[in-house]
């Protein structure tokens, strides 16, 4: 972390209160950036989760019925070398946690770019969607859970607001009103906010900084409005999630106070 930060590092930075979000490829600002208290980040998954055999459900229909669609991710799917150096990057910049969203069968994968980044592995952790997708082939079980792993890259003994409790989260995919019928979610992969604050919460405290290097429509940057007193860094390739994520932090940042 010593490149300086200069407006060749990204396409444009925008500053929302007490977050600062930035439009560029995390590679390349990541090392531009101070450490933060903790990284809170959804990746993309790895190839096979990108193909045409992904369903979702569509709008529903006047007959009732909702149709199942091909679903796959309009976005690039990453690569060994993208989590290599995503991972040591996001190990070396927080002071704190490093929680990162993958598939079950990436765990051991992102262990090892984590822990190559100088982090101490802690627990593979889940969150299962009770409203998640059955798997309509039918030939094998549905995948009704996303894995998150978790690494401390502090320094003395790990520390985290949830004591003995499990590392795992039962939350619905959607927030209220939003996805199976209600208003479309702005992102594919979007994290419902539930989840999000819920995380933000056990694994941060007041006054810290939580950085998103792969942001998207910014719920993890929603999540810190909505608890309060947390600072966000976010990072975003793509324009149009950053202009989403723009908007939203900036509504939850007015909202605040009604969850406070």
């Amino acid at each position: 972390m010593n490149r300086p930060l200069t407006e060749t590092t990204y396409q444009r930075m925008e500053q929302i209160g007490n977050a600062t979000l930035y439009l560029g490829d995390c590679l390349q600002v990541l090392p531009a950036l101070a450490r933060v208290d903790a990284m809170i980040t959804d990746p993309p998954f790895e190839a096979e989760a990108h193909t045409q055999q992904r369903r979702a459900l569509g709008r529903g229909s006047e007959d009732g019925r909702r149709d199942i669609l091909n679903a796959a991710l309009p976005f690039a799917a990453i690569d060994e070398a993208g989590r290599a150096q995503a991972g040591r990057l996001i190990a070396q910049g927080s002071e704190g946690w490093a929680l990162v969203f993958c598939q079950a069968e990436a765990i051991g994968a992102w262990r090892e770019a984590l822990e190559n980044g100088g982090a101490k592995w802690r627990r593979a952790m889940a969150w299962v969607k009770p409203d998640g997708m059955p798997q309509f082939s039918g030939d094998r079980p549905g995948m009704g859970y996303e894995s998150i792993a978790a690494a401390w890259c502090g320094n003395g003994p790990s520390k985290w607001n949830g004591g003995g409790r499990h590392g795992v989260f039962v939350i619905p995919k959607h927030d209220a009103g939003q996805g199976h019928g209600g208003t479309p979610n702005d992102h594919p992969t979007q994290k419902p906010q539930r989840l999000m604050r819920e995380l933000v919460g056990l694994f941060t405290d007041d006054g810290q900084t939580v950085c998103d290097p792969f942001m998207g429509s910014g719920t993890t940057g929603v999540a810190c409005m909505q608890i309060g007193k947390r600072n966000f860094v976010g990072i975003e390739i793509e324009p149009r999630y950053f202009d989403i994520a723009c908007e939203r932090i900036d509504r939850a940042q007015r909202q605040e106070r009604l969850f406070a």
